[in-house]
């Protein structure tokens, strides 16, 4: 089991303990996921996989600490995120997590360049358009730095969410079917680019597919069925 006295080298990215999740309903208790239990060794790249309503967004949104469980544990680079309130939980993705959505999640008044900065000014880098030049460089997007999202094709956006999802350097990547809105060649392209960058970086990467063919270019697919963990 980790232990968030071990030196930071030995703790395993992430650690889940007997993990559910219900929510009530008018006709009832819901369980969403019940006595989920696995370890996400450092720089391990991961595939969360399952039908539709098996559960993976959920799984996804505990992990990150973006919800916390109804039961159970998840330790998030050694923290015990259900120990922390919601300011301690945003501290620590802050500090510790990125993230990769479908919906390119970009701010539509900021651009590309301002949208990658965003996360360094908000943890209080000195320097925050050094890096995010550095990195939108090496996502092929040096001419399109002041360019708005509208401005952008689907793909140079979700290219904008990659530089800002690893200029943070995160100990952990979280990616939510990435290439969902995307056509199938420049989806591949970015599949592409999130992998090459993850090995680059040595982060740990969580990925959220319905792709079986992605799943397999993972270390590990963990699979959901109606809210538990069949395969791991």
């Amino acid at each position: 089991m980790a232990d968030s006295r071990q030196p930071p080298e030995t703790r395993d990215a992430l650690h889940v303990e007997r993990l559910g999740k219900r929510v009530p309903l008018p006709s009832g208790e819901l369980t969403i996921l019940e006595g989920l239990g696995f370890t996400i060794p450092r720089g391990e790249a991961v595939a969360i996989v399952g039908a539709s309503g098996s559960g993976k967004s959920t799984l996804l949104s505990l992990l990150a600490g973006l919800d916390v469980p109804s039961e159970g544990e998840v330790r998030l680079d050694g923290q015990p995120l259900s120990a922390l309130d919601e300011d301690g939980r945003a501290r620590v993705r802050g500090e510790k997590v990125g993230f990769v959505f479908q919906s390119f999640q970009l701010l539509p008044s900021l651009t590309a360049l301002e949208n990658v900065m965003l996360p360094l000014e908000l943890r209080g880098d000195d320097d925050a358009e050094g890096p995010a030049r550095a990195i939108l460089g090496q996502v092929g997007l040096a001419e399109r730095l002041g360019h708005y999202p509208r401005q952008l094709s689907g793909g140079e956006q979700q290219r904008v969410a990659l530089a800002r999802a690893f200029v943070t350097r995160p100990a952990v990547l979280f990616a939510d079917e990435p290439t969902g809105n995307l056509d199938t060649r420049t989806g591949q392209a970015i599949i592409e680019l999130l992998f090459e960058l993850n090995r680059e970086a040595g982060t740990t990467l969580v990925l959220v597919t319905h792709d079986e063919h992605l799943a397999e270019r993972c270390n590990r697919v963990l699979r959901l069925d109606a809210g538990r963990l069949v395969s791991a």
